[in-house]
Protein backbone atom coordinates (compact mmCIF):
# COMPACT_ATOMS: atom_id res chain seq x y z
CA UNK A 1 0.00 0.00 0.00
CA UNK A 2 2.62 2.47 1.03
CA UNK A 3 4.36 1.36 -2.21
CA UNK A 4 1.18 2.73 -4.42
CA UNK A 5 1.48 5.87 -2.36
CA UNK A 6 4.91 6.61 -2.93
CA UNK A 7 4.19 5.69 -6.58
CA UNK A 8 1.52 8.33 -7.18
CA UNK A 9 3.57 10.87 -5.08
CA UNK A 10 6.25 10.50 -7.67
CA UNK A 11 4.05 10.98 -10.42
CA UNK A 12 1.97 13.74 -9.37
CA UNK A 13 5.17 15.53 -8.15
CA UNK A 14 6.56 15.07 -11.67
CA UNK A 15 3.39 16.14 -13.76
CA UNK A 16 2.95 19.06 -11.49
CA UNK A 17 7.18 20.00 -12.03
CA UNK A 18 6.34 19.81 -16.25
CA UNK A 19 3.27 22.30 -15.61
CA UNK A 20 5.65 24.87 -13.88
CA UNK A 21 8.03 25.04 -16.78
CA UNK A 22 4.85 24.73 -19.33
CA UNK A 23 4.81 27.87 -21.46
CA UNK A 24 0.59 27.33 -21.68
CA UNK A 25 0.70 27.40 -18.18
CA UNK A 26 3.14 30.04 -17.42
CA UNK A 27 1.49 32.18 -19.82
CA UNK A 28 -2.14 32.03 -17.68
CA UNK A 29 -1.74 33.81 -14.47
CA UNK A 30 -3.95 31.34 -12.55
CA UNK A 31 -3.34 28.41 -13.96
CA UNK A 32 0.48 28.80 -13.01
CA UNK A 33 -0.68 29.93 -9.23
CA UNK A 34 -2.80 27.16 -8.96
CA UNK A 35 0.56 24.83 -10.22
CA UNK A 36 2.37 26.40 -7.87
CA UNK A 37 0.13 26.26 -4.87
CA UNK A 38 0.00 22.04 -5.41
CA UNK A 39 3.50 21.75 -6.36
CA UNK A 40 4.75 23.73 -3.16
CA UNK A 41 1.94 21.48 -0.81
CA UNK A 42 3.55 18.34 -2.51
CA UNK A 43 7.03 19.23 -2.19
CA UNK A 44 7.55 17.97 1.39
CA UNK A 45 6.21 14.44 0.69
CA UNK A 46 7.79 13.87 -2.39
CA UNK A 47 11.03 14.58 -0.32
CA UNK A 48 9.74 12.09 1.85
CA UNK A 49 8.93 9.53 -0.69
CA UNK A 50 12.56 10.28 -2.45
CA UNK A 51 13.92 9.76 1.24
CA UNK A 52 11.67 6.09 1.30
CA UNK A 53 13.20 4.99 -1.92
CA UNK A 54 17.00 5.70 -0.82
CA UNK A 55 16.59 3.84 2.74
CA UNK A 56 14.60 0.66 0.50
CA UNK A 57 17.60 0.51 -2.00
CA UNK A 58 19.99 0.57 1.15
CA UNK A 59 17.87 -1.99 2.90
CA UNK A 60 17.82 -4.26 -0.47
CA UNK A 61 21.78 -4.09 -0.36
CA UNK A 62 22.33 -5.24 3.22
CA UNK A 63 20.07 -8.02 2.80
CA UNK A 64 21.62 -8.77 -0.72
CA UNK A 65 25.35 -8.93 1.20
CA UNK A 66 23.99 -10.84 4.19
CA UNK A 67 22.55 -13.45 1.97
CA UNK A 68 26.00 -13.48 -0.38
CA UNK A 69 28.53 -13.10 1.97
CA UNK A 70 27.15 -14.36 5.14
CA UNK A 71 26.47 -12.52 8.76
CA UNK A 72 28.48 -9.63 9.63
CA UNK A 73 27.71 -7.27 12.30
CA UNK A 74 28.33 -4.19 10.48
CA UNK A 75 26.03 -4.98 7.97
CA UNK A 76 23.40 -6.58 10.07
CA UNK A 77 23.23 -2.44 12.08
CA UNK A 78 23.20 -1.13 8.45
CA UNK A 79 19.73 -3.14 7.48
CA UNK A 80 18.63 -2.68 11.13
CA UNK A 81 18.77 1.09 10.83
CA UNK A 82 17.38 1.41 6.87
CA UNK A 83 14.59 -0.98 7.96
CA UNK A 84 13.62 1.70 11.39
CA UNK A 85 13.70 4.89 9.43
CA UNK A 86 11.78 3.27 6.56
CA UNK A 87 8.59 2.50 9.05
CA UNK A 88 9.34 6.13 10.18
CA UNK A 89 9.31 7.45 6.55
CA UNK A 90 5.97 5.30 6.19
CA UNK A 91 4.25 7.08 8.98
CA UNK A 92 5.65 10.84 7.81
CA UNK A 93 4.35 10.22 4.22
CA UNK A 94 1.00 9.28 5.34
CA UNK A 95 0.89 12.40 7.57
CA UNK A 96 2.45 14.69 5.02
CA UNK A 97 -0.52 13.32 2.71
CA UNK A 98 -3.75 13.99 5.19
CA UNK A 99 -5.96 16.52 3.43
CA UNK A 100 -4.80 20.13 4.49
CA UNK A 101 -8.02 21.98 5.98
CA UNK A 102 -9.38 24.15 2.62
CA UNK A 103 -9.37 27.57 4.51
CA UNK A 104 -5.50 27.30 5.01
CA UNK A 105 -4.31 29.54 2.40
CA UNK A 106 -6.93 32.33 3.50
CA UNK A 107 -6.43 35.85 5.36
CA UNK A 108 -7.85 35.97 8.36
CA UNK A 109 -9.41 38.01 11.01
CA UNK A 110 -8.49 38.33 14.10
CA UNK A 111 -10.35 39.52 17.17
CA UNK A 112 -8.86 39.71 20.67
CA UNK A 113 -10.83 40.91 23.97
CA UNK A 114 -10.31 41.11 27.56
CA UNK A 115 -11.90 38.69 29.54
CA UNK A 116 -12.03 37.32 33.13
CA UNK A 117 -10.11 39.99 35.36
CA UNK A 118 -11.25 43.53 35.10
CA UNK A 119 -8.66 45.93 34.12
CA UNK A 120 -5.61 43.88 33.99
CA UNK A 121 -7.53 41.61 31.33
CA UNK A 122 -7.48 44.24 29.30
CA UNK A 123 -3.65 44.82 29.59
CA UNK A 124 -3.74 41.01 28.90
CA UNK A 125 -5.65 41.42 25.67
CA UNK A 126 -3.01 43.80 24.81
CA UNK A 127 0.03 42.12 25.44
CA UNK A 128 -1.58 39.09 22.95
CA UNK A 129 -1.86 41.24 20.11
CA UNK A 130 1.44 42.58 20.32
CA UNK A 131 2.59 39.33 20.46
CA UNK A 132 0.69 37.59 17.33
CA UNK A 133 1.30 40.54 15.30
CA UNK A 134 4.95 40.24 16.18
CA UNK A 135 5.17 36.28 15.55
CA UNK A 136 3.08 37.60 11.96
CA UNK A 137 5.94 39.99 11.10
CA UNK A 138 8.53 37.73 11.93
CA UNK A 139 6.77 35.12 9.41
CA UNK A 140 6.45 37.61 6.54
CA UNK A 141 2.81 38.19 7.05
CA UNK A 142 1.15 41.54 6.56
CA UNK A 143 -0.92 42.85 9.58
CA UNK A 144 -3.97 45.73 9.33
CA UNK A 145 -5.21 47.16 12.05
CA UNK A 146 -9.19 47.11 12.05
CA UNK A 147 -10.60 48.33 14.91
CA UNK A 148 -8.07 49.19 18.10
CA UNK A 149 -9.62 50.58 21.53
CA UNK A 150 -8.89 49.44 24.95
CA UNK A 151 -8.83 46.40 25.62
CA UNK A 152 -10.16 44.93 22.51
CA UNK A 153 -8.25 44.80 19.55
CA UNK A 154 -8.97 43.78 15.83
CA UNK A 155 -7.00 43.31 13.01
CA UNK A 156 -6.07 41.46 9.61
CA UNK A 157 -3.59 39.22 8.55
CA UNK A 158 -2.84 38.49 4.87
CA UNK A 159 -1.07 35.56 3.75
CA UNK A 160 1.88 35.29 1.83
CA UNK A 161 2.03 33.07 -0.87
CA UNK A 162 2.10 29.80 -0.77
CA UNK A 163 1.82 30.22 2.87
CA UNK A 164 -1.84 30.70 3.84
CA UNK A 165 -2.39 32.67 7.31
CA UNK A 166 -5.07 30.68 8.73
CA UNK A 167 -2.70 27.15 8.25
CA UNK A 168 -0.87 29.14 11.27
CA UNK A 169 -2.98 31.50 13.26
CA UNK A 170 -5.90 29.13 14.06
CA UNK A 171 -4.15 27.77 16.57
CA UNK A 172 -4.74 31.07 18.63
CA UNK A 173 -8.59 31.16 18.37
CA UNK A 174 -9.69 30.40 22.39
CA UNK A 175 -8.83 31.73 25.77
CA UNK A 176 -5.36 32.59 26.95
CA UNK A 177 -5.04 32.61 30.49
CA UNK A 178 -1.89 34.89 32.12
CA UNK A 179 -0.80 34.28 35.77
CA UNK A 180 1.36 37.21 37.11
CA UNK A 181 1.33 40.26 39.37
CA UNK A 182 -0.22 43.44 38.29
CA UNK A 183 1.95 46.56 38.31
CA UNK A 184 -0.94 47.66 40.46
CA UNK A 185 -0.99 45.14 42.96
CA UNK A 186 0.45 46.65 46.11
CA UNK A 187 0.71 43.15 47.96
CA UNK A 188 2.74 40.93 45.72
CA UNK A 189 -0.28 38.61 44.64
CA UNK A 190 -0.02 36.59 41.61
CA UNK A 191 -4.07 37.65 39.42
CA UNK A 192 -5.30 35.02 37.14
CA UNK A 193 -6.41 36.97 33.91
CA UNK A 194 -7.84 35.83 30.52
CA UNK A 195 -8.24 37.25 27.02
CA UNK A 196 -10.41 35.77 24.38
CA UNK A 197 -9.06 35.06 20.91
CA UNK A 198 -11.57 34.38 17.67
CA UNK A 199 -9.73 33.71 14.54
CA UNK A 200 -11.56 33.95 11.58
CA UNK A 201 -10.72 32.81 7.96
CA UNK A 202 -11.72 35.73 5.66
CA UNK A 203 -14.31 35.12 3.30
CA UNK A 204 -14.91 36.19 -0.07
CA UNK A 205 -18.18 37.83 -1.54
CA UNK A 206 -18.26 33.65 -3.34
CA UNK A 207 -18.04 32.15 0.10
CA UNK A 208 -21.07 33.89 1.84
CA UNK A 209 -23.69 35.34 0.03
CA UNK A 210 -25.53 38.05 2.47
CA UNK A 211 -29.01 39.54 1.25
CA UNK A 212 -28.76 43.74 1.54
CA UNK A 213 -32.40 43.39 3.05
CA UNK A 214 -31.53 41.62 6.26
CA UNK A 215 -28.78 44.23 7.43
CA UNK A 216 -29.86 46.69 9.39
CA UNK A 217 -27.03 49.76 9.18
CA UNK A 218 -26.53 52.69 11.30
CA UNK A 219 -24.24 55.57 11.60
CA UNK A 220 -23.29 57.11 14.75
CA UNK A 221 -20.63 59.39 16.18
CA UNK A 222 -17.18 57.88 16.80
CA UNK A 223 -16.07 57.82 20.32
CA UNK A 224 -12.76 57.81 22.14
CA UNK A 225 -9.38 59.57 21.35
CA UNK A 226 -9.45 61.00 17.46
CA UNK A 227 -8.73 63.85 15.21
CA UNK A 228 -11.53 66.39 14.66
CA UNK A 229 -13.37 64.52 11.86
CA UNK A 230 -13.18 61.05 13.69
CA UNK A 231 -15.03 62.84 16.83
CA UNK A 232 -17.08 64.90 15.06
CA UNK A 233 -19.03 63.20 12.20
CA UNK A 234 -21.75 60.52 11.73
CA UNK A 235 -18.52 57.83 10.48
CA UNK A 236 -18.72 54.88 12.95
CA UNK A 237 -21.23 52.02 11.44
CA UNK A 238 -22.67 49.71 13.30
CA UNK A 239 -23.94 46.79 11.20
CA UNK A 240 -26.86 43.75 12.35
CA UNK A 241 -27.13 40.72 10.59
CA UNK A 242 -31.37 40.02 11.64
CA UNK A 243 -31.31 36.33 10.34
CA UNK A 244 -28.41 35.85 12.46
CA UNK A 245 -27.92 38.41 15.26
CA UNK A 246 -24.60 39.16 14.22
CA UNK A 247 -23.73 43.15 15.06
CA UNK A 248 -20.21 44.25 13.80
CA UNK A 249 -19.61 48.03 14.67
CA UNK A 250 -16.32 50.23 13.57
CA UNK A 251 -15.28 53.40 14.10
CA UNK A 252 -11.15 53.85 13.36
CA UNK A 253 -11.77 55.36 10.32
CA UNK A 254 -12.27 58.87 8.77
CA UNK A 255 -14.34 57.60 6.30
CA UNK A 256 -18.04 56.10 6.63
CA UNK A 257 -17.47 54.20 4.07
CA UNK A 258 -14.11 52.95 4.90
CA UNK A 259 -15.56 51.80 8.24
CA UNK A 260 -18.72 49.90 6.42
CA UNK A 261 -16.30 48.33 3.95
CA UNK A 262 -14.06 47.05 6.93
CA UNK A 263 -17.31 46.03 9.10
CA UNK A 264 -18.34 43.99 6.30
CA UNK A 265 -15.12 42.12 5.57
CA UNK A 266 -16.01 41.36 9.50
CA UNK A 267 -19.45 40.24 9.44
CA UNK A 268 -19.16 38.23 6.51
CA UNK A 269 -15.93 36.07 8.16
CA UNK A 270 -18.03 35.69 11.49
CA UNK A 271 -21.26 34.31 9.39
CA UNK A 272 -18.41 32.04 7.33
CA UNK A 273 -17.00 30.39 10.65
CA UNK A 274 -20.50 30.07 11.63
CA UNK A 275 -21.57 28.39 8.69
CA UNK A 276 -18.05 25.90 9.06
CA UNK A 277 -18.59 25.33 12.93
CA UNK A 278 -22.19 24.11 11.69
CA UNK A 279 -20.61 22.06 9.15
CA UNK A 280 -17.75 20.33 11.73
CA UNK A 281 -20.32 19.98 14.08
CA UNK A 282 -22.77 17.91 11.35
CA UNK A 283 -19.00 15.82 10.49
CA UNK A 284 -18.40 14.98 14.23
CA UNK A 285 -21.54 13.44 14.71
CA UNK A 286 -21.34 10.80 12.65
CA UNK A 287 -17.22 10.36 12.96
CA UNK A 288 -17.29 11.46 16.67
CA UNK A 289 -13.77 13.05 15.28
CA UNK A 290 -13.57 17.15 14.86
CA UNK A 291 -10.03 18.57 13.66
CA UNK A 292 -9.24 22.28 14.80
CA UNK A 293 -12.65 23.46 15.85
CA UNK A 294 -11.15 26.59 17.60
CA UNK A 295 -13.41 26.62 20.72
CA UNK A 296 -13.36 29.86 21.96
CA UNK A 297 -14.59 28.81 25.17
CA UNK A 298 -11.89 26.44 25.65
CA UNK A 299 -8.68 27.68 27.90
CA UNK A 300 -6.28 26.75 25.14
CA UNK A 301 -3.40 27.98 27.04
CA UNK A 302 -1.65 30.00 30.16
CA UNK A 303 1.33 32.12 30.58
CA UNK A 304 2.97 31.82 33.85
CA UNK A 305 5.19 34.79 34.38
CA UNK A 306 6.76 33.79 37.54
CA UNK A 307 7.72 30.03 36.42
CA UNK A 308 8.61 32.00 32.67
CA UNK A 309 6.35 29.04 31.78
CA UNK A 310 4.59 28.43 28.95
CA UNK A 311 1.69 25.74 28.39
CA UNK A 312 -0.47 24.67 25.12
CA UNK A 313 -3.28 22.65 27.47
CA UNK A 314 -4.10 21.07 24.01
CA UNK A 315 -0.75 19.55 23.37
CA UNK A 316 0.50 19.36 26.81
CA UNK A 317 3.24 21.11 25.79
CA UNK A 318 5.49 23.44 27.91
CA UNK A 319 7.95 25.44 27.35
CA UNK A 320 9.92 27.87 29.31
CA UNK A 321 10.96 31.01 27.13
CA UNK A 322 7.75 33.26 28.43
CA UNK A 323 9.63 36.24 26.79
CA UNK A 324 10.66 34.95 23.79
CA UNK A 325 6.90 33.74 23.19
CA UNK A 326 5.74 37.32 24.45
CA UNK A 327 8.02 38.56 21.36
CA UNK A 328 6.43 36.30 18.88
CA UNK A 329 8.15 33.11 18.65
CA UNK A 330 5.59 30.90 18.65
CA UNK A 331 7.10 28.58 16.27
CA UNK A 332 7.68 25.34 18.47
CA UNK A 333 3.87 25.51 19.95
CA UNK A 334 2.61 25.87 16.71
CA UNK A 335 4.51 22.96 15.03
CA UNK A 336 3.11 20.72 18.08
CA UNK A 337 -0.21 21.80 16.82
CA UNK A 338 0.34 21.18 13.79
CA UNK A 339 1.52 17.85 13.80
CA UNK A 340 -1.05 17.26 16.22
CA UNK A 341 -3.57 18.06 13.95
CA UNK A 342 -2.30 16.01 10.95
CA UNK A 343 -2.21 13.04 13.06
CA UNK A 344 -6.20 13.42 13.90
CA UNK A 345 -7.19 14.06 10.08
CA UNK A 346 -4.97 10.78 9.56
CA UNK A 347 -7.19 9.35 12.13
CA UNK A 348 -10.62 10.31 10.66
CA UNK A 349 -9.75 9.80 7.26
CA UNK A 350 -8.90 5.45 8.51
CA UNK A 351 -12.15 5.79 10.54
CA UNK A 352 -14.20 6.81 7.03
Amino acid sequence: MIEDLVTQIETRFAELGEQMTDAEVISNRERYAEAGRAYSQLEPAAELAAEWRRAQDDAAGAEELLSEDGEDPEVRAELTVARERIGQLEEEIRLAMVEPDPNDAKNVIVEIQGGAGGDEAGLWAGDVYRMLTRYAERLGFVTEPMDISAGKYTFAIKSRPPHGAYSVFKFEGGTHRVQRIPETESQGRTHTSTATVAVLPEAEEVDVEINPNELQIDVYRSSGPGGQSVNTTDSAVRITHKPSGIVVSMQDEKSQLQNRERAMRVLRARLYEHALAEQQAELAADRRSQVGTGDRAEKIRTYNYSERRVTDHRTKLTVHNLEQVLEGELDELTASLQSEEKRRGLEAQAAV
